[in-house]
């Protein structure tokens, strides 16, 4: 571990462009993707203690319905961790003297190729049919949150009019939730077939382009909060970016986050915290985990330089469209029968345990050999 002093304000600032801690924390969500879960479940599993019972499903399970688990949060901070990147990306681009609208296609470029590569992830090049290939889905929701937040940050830059549209968002999403009246059901009813935005997802598309029969956790109506989850990122971007003290930045950061997670548990009340809706609440107590995690990252990387420790989670987190992507193709667990399976058999009590953590890193050893060669998926 690097016992190096802490860095100062100038040194940080000078690096601004990309943060290795953004870098650790979005291979450290993606790690749960890449089979991370799996370990931990496997891990677990044989234990009747139910305080450990009940630590294994937080740590590798949505919560059913409403509730929040760990899990939960996974997809959200993607995309806050996207939004968190945008203020770095875009000035960037204008320092470089590329104008608004040269930005604004290269968003739009990107929201287009995420998306279609959200669609040949879901079966798109199998040409089974538009009717049975699913629409929306999680690349599909990050292509349309970060283009949104993007496009907001590019044309509505002052922080206030940020904030505005977030709660605008969330508040306008709330009224109609609550407000709009689904056929057969009570108003402002949040079951998974009586809610607003699940029979919108059943009114748009066919059975066989929803992922549940009653709706799509990812659907068109419920991607407009996530925006705001977003736009979360970009004010937290943008609050990394200032010229206050290294320390302030990190203590600022968990104050909101603290601040968000209360908010969030009191909207609740009203408006359930609900993942697969992506309600307005778990907005609030998402992105306040969120803010905590980033805190938590950049005080130990960034202000405290303790950073070796997190050369695993970077290397899956400065490529982690590739391994989504190639975990889908790859038979990455053939792979480790073929090499390992052998040796295995002659560990039977562990077995288990150690061909998911060899599955784990076969992906990572890829993904290094592709970050030597300076190979990264940009969509």
């Amino acid at each position: 571990m690097n016992t190096a002093a802490p860095a100062t304000d100038a040194a940080i600032a000078s690096k601004l462009t990309r943060l290795q801690s953004l870098d650790a924390l979005r291979g450290f969500n993606m790690f749960w993707i890449i089979g991370g879960d799996d370990l931990v479940s496997t891990m677990l599993e044989k234990s009747r203690n139910p305080v450990v019972k009940g630590i294994s499903d937080n740590l590798t399970s949505h919560a059913p319905w409403v509730g929040f688990h760990f899990y939960d949060m996974i997809f959200p901070l993607f995309l806050f961790i996207a939004g968190v990147a945008l203020p770095y990306a875009i000035s960037k681009q204008l320092e470089r003297g590329k104008t608004q609208q040269q930005i604004a296609l290269a968003i739009l470029k990107r929201t287009v190729m995420l998306f279609v590569c959200g669609l040949i992830y879901n079966g798109l090049l199998k040409f089974n049919g538009i009717e049975h290939l699913r629409i929306m889905g999680v690349l599909q929701r990050q292509a349309l949150g970060y283009g949104a937040a993007a496009l907001i940050y590019l044309y509505a830059p002052k922080t206030r009019q940020q904030i505005g549209i977030a709660v605008a968002l969330l508040l306008g999403y709330w009224a109609a939730m609550a407000l709009i009246h689904v056929p057969g059901f009570p108003r402002g009813t949040m079951t998974e077939t009586g809610n607003l935005a699940n029979y919108i997802d059943r009114a748009l598309f066919k059975p066989g382009q929803l992922y549940r029969s009653y709706g799509d956790p990812e659907g068109p109506f419920s991607t407009i909060p996530a925006i705001a989850t977003a736009i979360l990122g970009v004010l937290a971007g943008k609050w990394l970016r200032t010229n206050k003290k290294t320390e302030n930045k990190a203590a600022g950061l968990a104050i909101a986050g603290l601040g968000l997670i209360a908010a969030g548990a009191v909207w609740g009340i009203w408006f359930p915290i609900i993942k697969k809706i992506w309600t307005s609440s778990y907005v609030l107590y998402a992105g306040g985990w969120s803010l905590l995690l980033l805190a938590l990252f950049y005080y130990i990387i960034d202000v405290k330089q303790y950073k070796k420790w997190a050369f695993f989670f970077v290397v899956i987190g400065v490529n982690p469209l590739t391994i989504y992507l190639m975990q889908e193709f790859v038979n990455f667990e053939e792979i480790a029968k073929f090499f390992f399976g052998g040796a295995l058999k002659h560990a039977p009590a562990i077995a288990p345990v150690l061909f998911i953590a060899l599955v784990i890193g076969i992906k990572w050893f890829v993904l290094r050999f592709l970050d030597k060669q300076k190979i990264y998926l940009r969509a």
